[in-house]
């Protein structure tokens, strides 16, 4: 039986949407946002997001455009886009309700012009990223996330690169192997509170 608890990942939700504000840390800068029931982490900063934005430094000047990968309610997509006003970030989601909260999110914080929302098969598929930046899905199965991570992967300009969070419980040396055996050069950014931070490149 399917777990109910997994469906964002997946679709929108079909339960009634309940919205809540909450305040976060986003690199030192306290901000509120508006989440709901049926998106990821409604209650709070997820900390596999934390680490990834305590880890590693925003992007640099050279850095274009940046596709956030499971954009949730938009933490990540945001955080980039605060931190870096040349940038132009895609937030990506399966979820509608996700979608919908980071433009609102983005429009409260000044960003919306900078921070576009899609769903997977909206994306223009010629488009190609300087960066990726993802929480992945890790719970969506193998397979699928395998599948997900080459799409993207596959979307990255030349010299660009992909910086990942995966749990270490949750199989992140096994899939930094795998992204090395499918041709991705992969190395370890960082390693905290039960998290690793990977870093695939395309030559």
């Amino acid at each position: 039986m399917p777990d109910e608890r997994l469906d964002h990942y997946f679709s929108t939700p079909d339960s009634e949407e309940h919205r809540r504000t909450i305040r976060v840390s986003l690199r030192g800068r306290e901000v509120t946002l508006q989440t709901a029931n049926g998106v990821f982490s409604a209650g709070r900063l997820d900390p596999a997001t934390a680490v990834l934005l305590k880890e590693v430094p925003p992007p640099g000047r050279d850095v274009r455009r940046v596709a956030d990968v499971g954009c949730g309610y938009g933490p990540i997509a945001l955080s980039l886009a605060l931190d870096c006003p040349w940038l132009s970030v895609d937030a990506v989601d399966t979820n509608a309700r996700a979608l919908a909260l980071t433009r609102d999110n983005a429009a409260s914080l000044g960003l919306g012009e900078r921070v576009a929302t899609y769903a997977p098969e909206e994306v223009d598929p010629s488009q190609v990223y300087d960066e990726i930046w993802s929480n992945p899905p890790i719970r969506i199965g193998k397979e699928a996330l395998h599948a997900l991570l080459l799409t993207w992967l596959g979307r990255l300009a030349p010299g660009g690169r992909a910086v990942l969070v995966v749990g270490k419980n949750l199989g992140a040396d096994t899939l930094q192997r795998w992204l090395e055996e499918q041709g991705w050069p992969t190395r370890r950014l960082a390693s905290s509170k039960g998290f690793r931070v990977l870093e695939s490149r395309r030559g």
